[in-house]
């Protein structure tokens, strides 16, 4: 009873502190932290029951680990494209090197440099995800490449658990037990078996009864993690492993929703007891170090990822938006320090300053993010460097085109399609240049830019185009775009897109001819398709047939929909 009331106390002054942290915009896990900070014994002292609160936030570290896998599919590597794969890769090993050379410095051991190097890699992957989506960034191409090269660090942080955890004592090559990782590596091997040729079927089975499968899948995570846990390893890598054998699951995006309320009960203990042993009797001595950490994190880290950008050909803008969102450390950050204690390698001041470093880094990363469409033209004119001004600009700028497409996407090539019937000379404009290379490789008239650079429309001489449409969703960049065309162009017909009902009508206001919502456009067609196909299942069937071959030459082009509504 007396655990019960002293988590019911702990609880509810984490919803007060999450509440103040809701007000303010900041992701709820700096309450977490906060909160923790607050029972400590250092202020209200309400933790006794340590040993039970530490039972829990393992559960809920596991169950954390356990839905990160479920997104971690063997094949994430080929659907994160080429530039999430080298800006993933590129972003951790010079994060890593630089911060191992700025701990040296500030006078860390070795071993301690080498733990803090890795942590300051690591970006959260959970953050992210919800700060983009608040934005509706998710589909937008930093949101694309960011959530890439998160999973990139997520893969990574798997590898770099699984050694870890085969360490004891010192930080030694002749304390791993090589028996017991080569066990492992043949359970994982064994369990990725599974997840290919047997889970599939039987998630089949277990999905009939929505509660089976909710108890099959906590069953499954932790039974992993209880069998890792006894090769020698830890839960934490065996609850990951569970997740990524159950992610070739046609249930996993089921799954993971089901099993968050669970995971985010558990976790705020994790992070409730970190705030908690957190150690301020040399607090003074931590400042400096987590200043300097700070810094790099929130400067340092955009800048790596701006320079990588760029050297990919990327806009400034889309570097620069890409590079905040690795602008803090994550969870896993202070899940691999905790482990590091666990194992005897850190001590409880090191678990500290990376927890300072944290909430410093969420916190002003989260603003960052938040705000970094207003940001940007202030910064604009200095980015030039990270950018490749001259990249596959073929085109001169006086030419001339009757129709200028904005963005080719899902809704360009459509729209493409018909440009080709008009007969009339067209020209696409996109900054991601993947897509300019595939462009000019199929002989398609385009041009490198961004439609949020005014420089950039005035030399497109848009003055006697007949048409003009985007497909950029960003209300913003419309209606720039819409003002500027209309200075120079009163007749042109301009055809801009919106997700929102306000929002089109004031497009509409401004000066746009038509404002595609697509969310409206697959209700209309079948509405269409009613009308003139009547009760006839044959012209249906036909319209089907149809569909299925457009459907594929999508899937050819790579234009999958978007997975938003499924990333937590």
């Amino acid at each position: 009873m007396e655990v019960f009331i002293e988590l019911s106390i702990i609880l509810a002054i984490t919803v007060l502190i999450a509440g103040i942290m809701r007000l303010l915009k900041q992701p709820l896990i700096i309450g977490y932290i906060l909160a923790g900070i607050i029972v400590s014994p250092y202020f209200l002292d309400v933790v006794s029951s340590t040993d039970t609160i530490a039972v829990f936030s393992q559960i809920g570290v596991a169950l954390l680990l356990f839905i990160v896998g479920l997104s971690l599919s063997p094949r994430v590597i080929k659907e994160v494209g080429k530039v999430s794969l080298i800006t993933g890769i590129g972003q951790i090993i010079f994060t890593s090197l630089i911060g191992f050379f700025i701990s040296r410095l500030l006078g860390f051991s070795t071993i301690i440099s080498v733990y803090i190097a890795i942590a300051l890699t690591f970006s959260s992957t959970i953050i992210i995800m919800k700060l983009l989506s608040d934005k509706k960034d998710i589909e937008r191409l930093y949101g694309k490449i960011s959530i890439g090269f998160l999973l990139v660090q997520d893969i990574f942080a798997i590898i770099l658990l699984m050694i870890i955890s085969s360490f004891s004592g010192r930080l030694d090559l002749s304390d791993v037990s090589f028996q017991s990782l080569i066990t492992g590596l043949m359970l994982t091997g064994g369990f990725v078996l599974i997840s290919i040729y047997i889970l599939p079927k039987l998630s089949l089975f277990f999905a009939k009864s929505q509660e089976f499968l909710f108890l099959f899948s906590i069953g499954w995570g932790m039974g992993l993690a209880a069998l890792f846990y006894y090769i020698g390893f830890s839960m934490e890598i065996g609850a990951l492993i569970a997740g990524v054998a159950l992610s070739m699951s046609p249930f996993h995006y089921e799954i993971s929703s089901k099993l968050r309320p669970l995971r985010d009960f558990f976790i705020i203990l994790f992070f409730i007891l970190l705030g908690s042993q957190m150690i301020f009797g040399t607090i003074s001595q931590l400042i400096v170090p987590a200043i300097v950490f700070s810094l790099f994190i929130l400067i340092g880290n955009p800048l790596i990822v701006m320079i990588l950008m760029g050297f990919l050909g990327y806009k400034r803008k889309t570097g620069f938006q890409a590079g905040f969102t690795v602008a803090q450390i994550s969870e896993f950050s202070l899940i691999l320090i905790a482990l590091g204690v666990s194992v005897g390698h850190l001590t409880g001041e090191i678990l500290s300053l990376v927890t300072i470093v944290g909430l410093i880094t969420i916190s002003g990363s989260t603003y960052l993010i938040m705000y970094s469409d207003k940001i940007y033209p202030y910064f604009s004119k200095y980015l030039y460097i990270f950018e490749r001004k001259k990249l596959m600009e073929k085109e001169k700028a006086s030419e001339k085109y009757n129709v200028v497409l904005f963005g080719y996407n899902r809704i360009g090539y459509d729209l493409l399609q018909s440009f080709k019937k008009l007969k009339n000379k067209y020209l696409v404009v996109d900054y991601n240049p993947e897509t300019i290379r595939e462009l000019s490789k199929n002989k398609i008239e385009c041009r490198y830019g961004d439609a949020d650079d005014e420089e950039f429309l005035n030399e497109l001489n848009l003055t006697e185009t007949k048409m003009i449409v985007s497909t950029i969703p960003e209300f913003e960049t419309n209606l720039l775009l819409i003002n500027e065309i209309r200075q120079i162009n009163k007749k042109a017909i301009i055809i801009v897109m919106s997700h929102n009902i306000e929002e089109a009508n004031e497009l509409y206001a401004q000066g746009a001819t038509y404002v595609i919502m697509p969310h409206f456009l697959g209700g209309s067609q079948a509405s269409k398709m009613i009308d003139e196909y009547k009760l006839d299942a044959d012209k249906f069937l036909k319209e089907k047939e149809k569909h299925l071959k457009y459907l594929k030459d999508k899937k050819r082009l790579g234009h999958e929909h978007p997975k938003a509504e499924k990333h937590q």
